[in-house]
């Protein structure tokens, strides 16, 4: 298992750089390091040995499958398991955390930030799977640092990669193995934004700009139009669904080879693998599945779209039914919206004000003219469906 963003995978994937057996990154006034030092922290354990602070179960099995939508009948009924990935769910402490965390991984740690080694990020975790856990087992594990690399030097900067190991037993029994790996390094120098400029033209642009943008909004308030949304990105593989939209459709993938419906749009089916896919038209009837009010940071072109009648791109923009000036930022409902085939979908929650928006309140999909240029999907409250 691993879930690595694309900068940190470069970051793991580069080579050592040279002389990578040498010493710290060199910074004015911090100590030399080298790498036998780190080596002597290997095997070293993280904590004492520990017991997870509860048994495997079934209401933790059910909410890690509703939080992540798998509906696998193997997590279910008198032989369920729980799924593979729950690995390390089972040995965390929970808010109280764990109070047995031994000093090696700190010493470690300010070690090299004593080097200038300041900065940290978490790059990848693997798991490995050695035998099913069942509700009742008795989860027992013991961490180490298993490794900690030569020097590297990537794109964000120098450092050296700490690898811990867990290994995992359900009574006494290997279950499995947690493998997570972080880079202690010293920021990589980044040029300055104003390069090749002095610092009174950098301040003259800059206040130069801030005049523009209070003009700007000035002239927003008193034409009364609203600031415009971020525009989608639309590629290759979600241009068939802004296509339904532009036709008032919503079009949801569906693949070949399984039948299975998915949303939002991927390249590929995440159950069986299959490129192959066609798609089914949404009936339009759906329920709050759940949702979030946005009050902070306030943002004037989200603007609750409920007081922004539906409108054609030839229509004046129209205002607001409860006398906010146009553009002023309020709060407004964003919506987890089950629609009838099964799937889920984030959208504005429109026809009711944002504080009377209620977890399985019957809604319906209209379009909705957010500007000029853009239209989007958004699910009205079916009348009635308020209470």
């Amino acid at each position: 298992m691993s879930g690595v963003s694309p900068e940190e995978q470069t970051a793991a994937d580069e080579e050592p750089e040279a002389g990578g057996r040498g010493r710290g990154p060199g910074r004015l006034g911090t100590p030399e390091l080298t790498y036998e030092q780190l080596k002597v922290y290997e095997g070293r354990p993280t904590s004492a040995p520990g017991v997870g602070k509860d048994l495997v179960n079934e209401p933790m099995i059910r909410h890690w499958c509703e939080a992540v939508g798998d509906t696998n009948p193997a997590y279910r009924g008198p032989d369920a398991i729980a799924p593979p990935t729950m690995l390390q769910a089972w040995t965390m402490g929970g808010l109280s955390g764990h109070a047995d965390r031994s000093g090696a991984y700190d010493e470690l740690s300010g070690l090299l930030d004593s080097a200038g080694y300041t900065s940290i990020v978490a790059t990848d975790c693997e798991q490995e799977y050695l035998r099913p856990l069942r509700p009742g087992d008795r989860i027992s594990f013991d961490s180490v640092i298993e490794s900690v690399s030569e020097r590297k030097t990537t794109k964000l900067g120098t450092g050296h990669f700490i690898t811990t190991r867990m290994d995992v037993r359900a009574n006494g029994e290997a279950a499995g193995t947690h493998r997570f790996r972080v880079l202690k390094y010293a920021p990589a120098a980044r040029p300055p934004k104003t390069a090749g400029r002095s610092s009174t033209a950098g301040r003259s642009s800059t206040a130069g700009q801030q005049s523009k943008a209070a003009e700007q909004q000035s002239k927003t308030a008193e034409s009364g139009s609203a600031p415009r949304r971020p525009r989608p990105v639309i590629n290759r593989d979600n241009a068939g669904f802004w296509e339904g939209v532009r036709d008032h459709r919503l079009l949801i993938q569906r693949c070949t080879g399984c039948r299975t419906l998915r949303f939002p749009w991927l390249p590929g089916c995440n159950t069986c693998g299959s490129p192959e896919w066609d798609t089914v038209e949404a009936s339009g009837a759906g329920t709050v599945f759940s949702y979030v009010v946005m009050h902070h940071p306030p943002f004037p072109a989200f603007t609750a779209p409920a007081q922004r009648p539906a409108r054609t791109p030839d229509q004046p923009p129209a205002q607001p039914s409860d006398g906010t000036r146009p553009g002023a930022a309020t709060p407004y409902a964003v919506g987890l919206i089950e629609l009838s085939e099964g799937v889920r979908m984030v959208s504005n929650i429109v026809g009711v004000p944002y504080d009377k928006v209620r977890i399985g309140m019957p809604v319906r999909l209209e379009f909705l003219w957010v500007d000029e240029e853009l239209e989007l999907p958004v699910f009205r409250v079916v009348e009635g469906g308020e209470g």
